[in-house]
């Protein structure tokens, strides 16, 4: 029971900085879990990713303007990944050329940027802060910008709920209704931002994506029920970071990369196994030959 004790809870009980990397870890499962879902159901997965790296360039110009300023950084990260998503979807509206291309484009554009900003002004150690994140090294500061993001994107769900669904499946009836349109797709992308960003000191411009899509990814094979879905996705973002949390911790492995491959585990094990359409299910399904009657005599 004591050996369970210490692999499980000691930790938290133990160290502060393990107990702060929690209560980060919750906040960014709480606030990012219900973004990933509508990402996936609105068919713009990639768009996390892509939004992911346009912020670096903001957050490099902060970090050139301020150091490693919380809140120039985020400030400056905001900026830029509402600039790139804006810019993309004029692009496309102007030009004809599909939106994932218009923002293959801009984030390429923008990573490339923020990479050369940050190697330019900084140190490589700073490089590789702002890009892989230090979860064990989140301060009093960043934990209340983390909890704040995720208080103001449960609340803006808890409103805008029935407006995105129903832009979800059917955007010509939300828009004919006054339900959807330009407004609700704006204020979505604003809290794609806003997660993105929270998540970023924390798990770093390339990782923080993989907290909010791959538990999202996941629920999709458990349930059809939006709701639903939105649960297990949060569930599944929460059961990743502390189990990840505890396994960097006693293997003394990097903390950010070790929540996203345990939420990818978490991902494979539900495409085997997981009750509405993982491969097991699929094939517990799938009708089996039967040799006729006249055929066994």
């Amino acid at each position: 029971m004591h050996d369970l004790y210490q692999l499980t809870i000691g930790p938290f009980v133990d160290f502060a900085f393990m107990r702060r990397a929690l209560v980060a870890c919750l906040a960014l499962a709480v606030g990012a879990g219900p973004v990933g879902v509508f990402l996936v159901l609105r068919r713009m997965s990639l768009m996390g990713d892509a939004i992911s790296h346009a912020v670096l360039p903001g957050v490099a110009v902060g970090y050139m303007i301020s150091g490693l300023s919380l809140w120039a950084m985020s400030a400056g990260g905001v900026a830029a990944g509402l600039a790139v998503a804006l810019l993309s979807g004029m692009t496309s509206r102007a030009t004809g050329l599909k939106e994932d291309a218009s923002l293959a484009g801009f984030y390429l554009t923008s990573l490339a940027l923020g990479v050369l900003l940050v190697s330019a002004r900084g140190s490589p150690v700073d490089l590789l802060h702002i890009l892989f994140g230090s979860i064990l090294g989140v301060d009093d500061n960043g934990l209340l910008f983390v909890v704040g993001v995720a208080t103001l994107s449960t609340l803006v769900f808890a409103v805008m709920f029935r407006p995105l669904v129903v832009e979800c499946f059917d955007p010509i009836f939300a828009r004919s209704v006054g339900a959807g349109g330009g407004r609700v797709h704006a204020i979505f992308l604003g809290l794609v931002v806003l997660n993105l960003v929270a998540a970023y000191q924390a798990l770093g411009t390339l990782m923080a994506v993989g907290l909010m899509m791959l538990p999202a990814l996941a629920a999709r094979f458990w349930s059809e029920d939006i709701t639903n879905i939105v649960v297990v996705a949060t569930g599944i973002a929460v059961a990743s970071s502390i189990v990840g949390l505890l396994i960097s911790f006693h293997v003394e492995l990097a903390s950010g990369p070790t929540i996203v491959l345990t939420a990818a585990a978490f991902y494979m094990a539900s495409i085997v196994a997981g009750a509405r359409s993982g491969l097991l299910a699929r094939w517990l399904r799938r009708p089996h030959y039967h040799e006729p009657e006249e055929v066994k005599r």
